[in-house]
């Protein structure tokens, strides 16, 4: 884990920009939810920091078979539909959640963890000694 503590300054940017995503998301199609406590907030960006560190792990470690820019966003989409995707559709659905708001939900992840990995990639990260 000691690349966390390499790329600390493009995870915590990364972490930042998925927040600034979550604000959006919830200003956007909120559909009346009311404001977050700080409490969730905290939780937000814990989960976040964490979600960041997670890709930067595996962009890393992306093999070179195709353009880093095409491992890159294909490294988010394929983390976001082996895990994220289903933990939430299934989990929102169990829950009652209509159609509209389990979408809604997995999209915005989507596009957290592709704007994540963007950044990242942009940014630059550095491999852990080998």
């Amino acid at each position: 884990m000691v690349y966390i503590l390499l790329n600390l300054m493009p995870i915590l940017a990364a972490a930042a920009l998925g927040l600034s995503i979550d604000a959006a998301h919830h200003l956007l199609v909120g559909w009346g939810a009311k404001p977050p406590s700080l409490g969730l907030i905290v939780l937000a960006a814990l989960a976040q920091f964490w979600l960041a560190s997670i890709l930067a792990g595996a962009l890393i470690l992306a093999p070179d078979k195709a353009s880093p820019w095409i491992m890159a966003v294909g490294s988010a989409v394929v983390i976001w539909a082996g895990f994220v995707l289903p933990v939430l559709a299934v989990t929102l659905s169990y829950r009652g959640m209509e159609s509209r708001v389990v979408i809604a939900d997995v999209v915005h992840w989507l596009i957290v963890m592709v704007a994540q990995a963007v950044l990242m990639k942009s940014w630059g990260l550095v491999p852990p000694p080998a």
